[in-house]
Formats: structure tokens, sequence, C-alpha cells
């Protein structure tokens, strides 16, 4: 194992985005070991045409032990993750440095700071999980106690959580998708309402008709596109489409790669998500405007 010879291990189109954006901004050519599934082909495919500096791309279903073992510095998604609990605590990477997972960023810092529990949020975790969180924890601080843990990360951690982390010895960066954005094409003709589909439907945090409700309101007055969640089923887009006004757009790409070549200003309406982080970043300089829910999220790059 070549101690600081990278490799990313990528689990969602987002966290894929997030090795692409670490690649570009590091200036180096970095392979991944992603999890196979259409939508993750589908981005690697799109990025690789972008030109993002990937090396070998390695699918794999499970742990890719073999190919971790050979590297020394792992790019991860998602901290929280039992695979990586598993991993970490067997093969000990001697870097580490965590990509976005969605807005799960903030719970993991939170984790790792002892504030929270070490556990996805909203998640009841037992077993083999549960016994690894320890283990994971201390992992990961001794390689922060040796300045090799870091975040490179699209959210604000906010001064305080940024401070703290830092004093145990995290690396901290930032970024607002500059490759995303340079790096993309004219966005398709899509209309000036988007509307973001979601998936809490199905993780049962909202009802089917309270979702169709608010689609419904947040399309008027139309016409409007519909970009569909990659979890959503195929009762809840049969929902939507009854929707006058409302067109479905399918492209399986992650929202941020379909919206980064904006030409004008967007109007855009999301539930909660990590989108009400990522878009505005994405959308930078357009005059869009991202609301959730009823209200506006500012666009612009920030920090």
């Amino acid at each position: 194992m070549a101690r600081n010879d990278v490799i990313a291990w990528v689990e969602s189109p987002l966290q894929l985005v997030g090795a692409a954006e670490w690649a570009a901004a590091h200036r180096t050519t970095v392979p991944v070991a992603g999890r196979l599934t259409a939508q993750m082909s589908a981005t690697a495919d799109e990025l690789l045409e972008r030109g993002a500096r990937f090396g070998d791309m390695e699918p794999y279903l499970g742990i890719p032990f073999a190919l971790l073992a050979r590297h020394g510095h792992w790019l991860v998604g998602d901290g929280f993750s039992g695979q990586f609990r598993l991993a970490a605590s067997v093969l000990r990477p001697h870097r580490v440095t965590f990509l976005d997972d969605g807005a799960n960023a903030v719970a993991y810092a939170d984790a790792l700071l002892g504030r929270r529990e070490y556990a996805r949020p909203g998640v009841a975790e037992r077993g083999l999980t549960t016994r690894l969180a320890p283990i994971a924890h201390v992992a990961v601080l001794r390689r922060a106690a040796a300045r090799r843990a870091a975040f490179f990360t699209a959210f604000d951690l906010g001064a305080e959580r940024r401070d703290a982390l830092q004093d145990r010895g995290f690396g901290i960066r930032r970024h607002h998708f500059d490759w995303t954005r340079q790096s993309a094409p004219a966005a398709p003709a899509l209309g000036g309402r988007i509307v973001l589909g979601s998936a809490q439907p199905v993780d049962g945090r909202m009802t089917l008709d309270d979702y169709v409700a608010w689609v419904t309101d947040a399309s008027a007055p139309g016409p409007a596109v519909y970009l569909p969640h990659r979890r959503e089923t195929p009762a809840q887009l049969a929902a939507v489409a009854g929707i006058p006004g409302l067109a479905i757009r399918r492209t399986d790409l992650p929202v941020e790669l379909v919206l980064a070549g904006a030409q004008g200003a967007l109007d855009v309406r999301t539930l909660a998500s990590s989108t009400t982080t990522t878009l505005p970043l994405v959308l930078d300089g357009t005059g869009s405007t991202v609301r959730v829910g009823s209200g506006p999220v500012r666009v612009g790059g920030a920090a």
C-alpha cells in the first residue's frame, strides 16, 4: 500500500461529483471504486465526457477490499456507512478525506466532535454496524490528530464547528462546484420553472397525497418541468404525471450536473434536501432562485 496513493470510494452520484471536484482542485488523477448502479454508471459516463480527472473506474458490490488495500488515502463519500466502518477498522487507511453525502456532512462533523451519536440521522442502527461505530470513530480521530483526516465539502460547517474540527487536526476545504460549472455544456432547454422530485414519500416522511399537492402548487402557474429523484417509485411518478402543465424529464443524472450549464435565470422549487445548498452554488451568477417549499434561498457563491 502506497501511503498517500489516493482512491475515491463512492456510493452515490453526488459523491462521485465530489470526487471529480476533489481531483480538479488537487490537479491529480483519481481512480474510482464506485457502487454498481445504473445512476452511478450514467453519472460516471457524463463526468468522463466532461473531462473529469478519473483514472481506472472499478464498479463493485459490497466493500472493494482489494482496491482499498492498495491505496493509503481514501476519499470517502459516507462516513456513517457501515461498510466504511468495517473497512476502516480492518484495513486502517493512512489518510482519509470525507466528501459530501448530502446534508449529512454537518451531522457527521458533529458525530466526530462527540456532539451527537455516531449514527446516520433518523436511522435506528443495530448489530455489527453499531458495534463498529466506536472503533471507526477512534480510527478517524487518530488520523486527524496526525493531520491525516480532512473534509472536502460544499456545505458550510459554520465557524465554530470548523474551528473545533481544526483544533482536533482535521483539514477543512470548502468547494463551490467550480469544476462542475466550468466543464458544463449548455443546459438543455427546460423552461423557466423547474420542480425537483423528492424521495420523501418513499422514505415515509410525507404522504403521497401531500406530495402531489406540493408539486401541484410548486408547478403553478405552468408550464413547468419535473426532474424526478433517482429513488422515486413508478406509483409516485404516475401520480405526478397527472398534474396539468407539468412535463416529466428523466435524466438519470444529479440535478447539479443537469443545471450547471444554465444560460439564464431559473425558478427552481424543491423540498428540503442537500440541493438547497448545492444548487445555489451551481447556479451562482445566473440570476436564478431556489425555493424550498414556499421560501427562497439565496443563490450565490459564498464563503
